[in-house]
């Protein structure tokens, strides 16, 4: 069996779960959200904790138990405190601003690249260089986030583009001058 998989999802008092036809639905302060259960694999409350348990003990069957397990963690932090991701923007000019369902971003380019807001997500950008996008779903905020980041990712002679908050950008020296 798999070790992580059968370590119990502990509950926090301000989230309520609740299982129904093999599948997992939680609810929280910042939202609703719902996970279907691969067959082969069920979920248990137990004494405010989720335990999983599968019904053969076969290889695939212990990778989906531990990866129904990480996406319950998820669900559950989601629900309860919600995920975020910062880009910041570096280069002359270039900022970004939230107009209606739309991001618009001038990262260079000869036009405005607008970007549409997807479903669940609040994107922030009070700071013309700084954007927040935050969610519920840890999966929606990570390819939001990377979806931006591919409208212009930094380059590594200026560092210009968009770059996660966290991110080092690995620089390059330029062309040497030879005498």
């Amino acid at each position: 069996m798999s070790i992580f998989g059968k370590k119990p999802v502990l509950v926090p008092a301000s989230v309520k779960v609740s299982l129904k036809d093999g599948e997992i639905f939680v609810e929280g302060p910042k939202g609703k959200m719902q996970l279907s259960l691969p067959a082969g694999v069920t979920c248990e409350q137990k004494d405010g904790s989720l335990v999983f348990a599968i019904a053969k003990d076969t290889k695939p069957l212990r990778s989906l138990q531990g990866t129904m397990r990480s996406l319950t963690v998820n669900m559950i932090a989601g629900v309860n405190v919600g995920f975020s991701k910062t880009l910041l923007i570096e280069g002359v000019g270039y900022k970004a601003a939230v107009q209606g369902k739309n991001l618009r971003l001038n990262v260079g380019f000869s036009h405005p690249v607008d970007f549409p807001v997807p479903e669940g997500i609040k994107i922030d950008a009070a700071k013309q260089v700084e954007i927040v996008i935050s969610g519920v779903d840890k999966a929606k905020v990570g390819k939001a986030a990377a979806e931006i980041r591919d409208v212009c990712p930094p380059e590594p002679y200026k560092g210009k583009g968009i770059r996660y908050s966290d991110e080092r950008i690995r620089r390059k020296v330029g062309k040497a001058v030879t005498k």
